[in-house]
């Protein structure tokens, strides 16, 4: 079988790739859950965030926006005590804040799923790279979405993680050419 590249390392990513990565979500709370994780991951590599992100889950009560804006500074003080997650203080302040700003962007677009999902009219939007090396870091409608979603409140959004979340949501296919999932539906 062939993958895209970034996907031959070790079996999560390939596992990752194959079953998640570039499949359209259209699901608020898995919406969200992506988010955060491609938020977490600035810094870091995909890989970390794999292996960590059922112990992010559960220590994060299943990225479950209701449960996360009653967060308080004891949880999180108990949530940066926890070695099994990445305890980075702004990353931890940021789930709850972000939790926070999905109401108000809720309360304005709808949901989550339309907000996104707007900025690309629908549907996937299908690119036809070569090679690895020609997948772009960010986009004209990253750059849309992560500046609009900092307008709402939300945190760790750059225009990179915003592209990244993009591709791994669905909204945007950058599986190269010769990988095997390139024309998954």
């Amino acid at each position: 079988m062939k993958r895209c590249d970034w996907a031959e390392h070790n079996r999560l990513e390939q596992e990752y790739h194959d079953t998640e990565w570039g499949i359209p979500v259209h699901d608020d709370q898995k919406l969200f859950e992506m988010l955060i994780l491609e938020g977490k991951q600035a810094g870091l590599s995909w890989a970390t965030i794999l292996l960590k992100r059922e112990t992010l889950r559960e220590a994060f009560d299943g990225f479950d926006p209701a449960v996360l804006v009653t967060y308080d500074d004891q949880k999180m003080e108990e949530l940066l005590q926890n070695k099994g997650i990445i305890r980075s203080k702004l990353k931890i302040k940021a789930v709850v804040n972000n939790a926070k700003a999905y109401y108000t962007l809720c309360e304005k677009h709808g949901s989550l799923d339309h907000f996104l999902w707007s900025f690309v009219g629908f549907q996937p939007i299908v690119n036809h790279w070569n090679q690895l090396s020609e997948v772009p870091a960010s986009s004209a409608i990253s750059d849309s979405i992560s500046k609009e979603l900092k307008k709402l409140g939300f945190q760790f959004v750059g225009t990179t993680t915003v592209y990244a979340f993009m591709q791994a949501v669905g909204m945007v296919n950058d599986h190269v050419t010769y990988c095997n999932f390139y024309n998954r539906k």
